[in-house]
């Protein structure tokens, strides 16, 4: 009888602990699920924004030491409007494929031009015109992109400029990169335009925004040449990401509607910013 009753007490005790081990696995995904939310229909949902921190005016460190930039305004808009979290994160530019694929970020946001990357990611519809062009100091002998010839251009790396020089698709592109004395790279706009500055390079290959951003802090320094290419910017997600692209892309069109966008433009007009260049509408 003994035995029979130990027997029926321990099968009792396996089933107890087999439903409290069951219970604390479901409890876990169910944490899982609220922590990360489900894309872009949760209220626990956290937008991991990947940006370059030296990419005035789209995303830098301002005067106070926080992260600022036109971009990072227009992602914590958006997140207020969906109930979501905003994670700013800092990235390195040559990472930021990886981040993405790892989810350890879950869009970029930061001034990121979309033609030519459209195997590579999936995309919001674009929101700001943008073009390549090339920035010389005001008292150089460089007038025109002919004059380029002989040479030294600086861009940085893994950049939209940097794609344009490199096609050899385009004439135009492979005859002026073949002219230079050398094409360089760097890891950011700001280094670029201090080695222009001390005249260690003759000139930079940026985004119109970024020649905006210089030449408006220093209008005597620099001059502007004719443009390499016209595109556009967009937030660029993780292929399958539609639900989430579709969201942001829906929230800056209300921005658009009820003027907040031209807000943030007129806040951004010192760096270079112009509201005649949105096209989100």
């Amino acid at each position: 009888m003994k035995k029979k009753l130990l027997a029926i007490l321990s099968a009792a005790c396996v089933l107890c602990l087999s439903a409290v081990l069951l219970a604390g696995c479901s409890g876990g995904d169910s944490a899982q699920k609220s922590e990360g939310g489900d894309a872009a229909g949760s209220d626990a949902f956290t937008l991991t924004v990947g940006f370059d921190q030296s990419y005035p005016p789209y995303g830098f460190v301002g005067d106070d030491g926080n992260f600022t930039g036109i971009d990072l305004d227009m992602a914590k808009e958006v997140c207020e409007r969906n109930g979501w979290e905003l994670k700013l994160e800092p990235i390195d530019w040559e990472a930021k494929d990886a981040l993405l694929d790892s989810g350890g970020i879950n869009c970029i946001w930061n001034g990121f031009t979309m033609e030519g990357r459209e195997d590579g990611y999936l995309f919001s519809e674009p929101y700001m015109l943008n073009e390549q062009v090339v920035v010389v100091k005001a008292d150089s002998d460089i007038k025109s992109l002919d004059d380029l010839a002989d040479k030294t251009l600086i861009t940085q790396v893994d950049s939209a400029a940097l794609d344009v020089l490199s096609d050899e698709e385009n004439e135009d592109m492979v005859a002026l990169k073949g002219s230079l004395k050398e094409l360089q790279t760097i890891g950011d706009y700001n280094n670029a335009f201090m080695q222009l500055e001390s005249g260690m390079v003759d000139a930079v290959a940026c985004d119109l925004s970024i020649a905006a951003y210089q030449m408006a802090a220093k209008p005597d320094a620099y001059v502007q040449l004719d443009p390499l290419s016209t595109e556009h910017y967009a937030v660029g997600f993780k292929k399958g990401e539609t639900e989430l692209a579709d969201k942001v892309t829906e929230t800056l069109k209300a921005m658009y509607e009820d003027g907040t966008i031209k807000e943030l433009c007129d806040k951004y007009a010192e760096y270079g910013v112009s509201y005649d260049n949105w096209v989100l509408k």
